[in-house]
């Protein structure tokens, strides 16, 4: 009688290191592959890349006007700016200093709020429905029939969406901070009633033009982990349908750590212990 008839938990447990590290193994080597098929997909592939680009920004069909990346983002952006705004007047009216509601729009919009907000509103809304749609691929054996026709799947399936993800999230980006800035500008002015000078005044003197080129940076290094992930599970989706749920589920579930993980690097790596600011003006 083997170990694993005897206690077959033990050793589960025992390989699940094993397990996990094989797993981030395939991973690399997918991002290598999907890296790597870009000029391919430059090449062959530019109508569908540009399919692909409305499909990020807008969404297909009905779902344009109400689940599109670009929409979901936009009212993200805008009820966290508005809700940053709220908090800190509020709590900066109570030590007498709410004329400072401008600095947090333009610190704290910038440094955190639209990075993490556009990153979980990619995840999920494009990132969701491209591991569905690949999941799906894949249970239908798709894929399979591709490489049975001489079509490199990677570079058609995952190579054009990278692609398209890193020419859309510019865009996309700044509509997001603009949108936060107007709703924090907003709420501040107009419903609170702070004089729209005052606020002006230490928003412009707070905006670092070089902290919003970094945030930039943050946003497209978050959507290229994000369409990667996601590409990865729904291209290797099993288990039937219920596969793709599952699949769905561990990908976004995986995306949202990675964003804010990223934006935790960066701002070790940017900011530092100095943190790049000085309170004048």
């Amino acid at each position: 009688m083997t170990l694993r008839a005897v206690n077959p938990r033990l050793i589960r447990e025992l390989e699940r290191p094993v397990t996990v590290l094989g797993r981030i193994g395939d991973m690399a080597v997918f991002f290598v592959r999907a890296v790597a098929g870009v000029p391919y997909a430059l090449r062959w592939y530019r109508t569908d890349i540009m399919r692909l680009i409305g499909e990020i920004s807008m969404g297909v069909g009905t779902l344009a006007m109400i689940g599109g990346t670009l929409v979901i983002v936009g009212f993200l952006t805008i009820a966290t700016g508005g809700t940053l705004a709220v908090q800190g007047y509020s709590s900066l009216g109570n030590i007498g200093i709410e004329a400072l509601t401008g600095f947090l729009s333009a610190f704290i919009n910038v440094r955190i709020a639209a990075p993490v907000i556009a990153g979980i509103g990619l995840a999920a809304t494009f990132g969701a429905g491209v591991t569905a749609q690949l999941g799906a691929m894949r249970i239908n054996e798709e894929i399979d029939a591709l490489e049975s026709m001489a079509i490199r799947p990677i570079s058609f399936l995952v190579s054009t969406r990278l692609v398209a993800g890193m020419v859309a999230i510019t865009p996309l980006y700044s509509i997001a901070v603009m949108l936060s800035f107007a709703a924090s500008r907003f709420t501040t002015v107009v419903l609170l009633g702070q004089s729209p000078g005052l606020y002006d005044h230490y928003f412009g003197t707070f905006l670092n033009p070089i902290d919003l080129l970094w945030s930039f940076v943050q946003a497209i290094l978050m959507a290229a982990a994000i369409l990667l992930i996601h590409t990865y599970f729904g291209y290797y989706t099993s288990g039937g349908p219920a596969g793709v749920g599952v699949a769905t589920g561990d990908a976004v579930r995986t995306s949202l750590v990675v964003v804010v993980s990223v934006t935790l690097i960066v701002s070790m790596v940017i900011y530092g212990s100095g943190g790049n600011f000085n309170l004048a003006g």
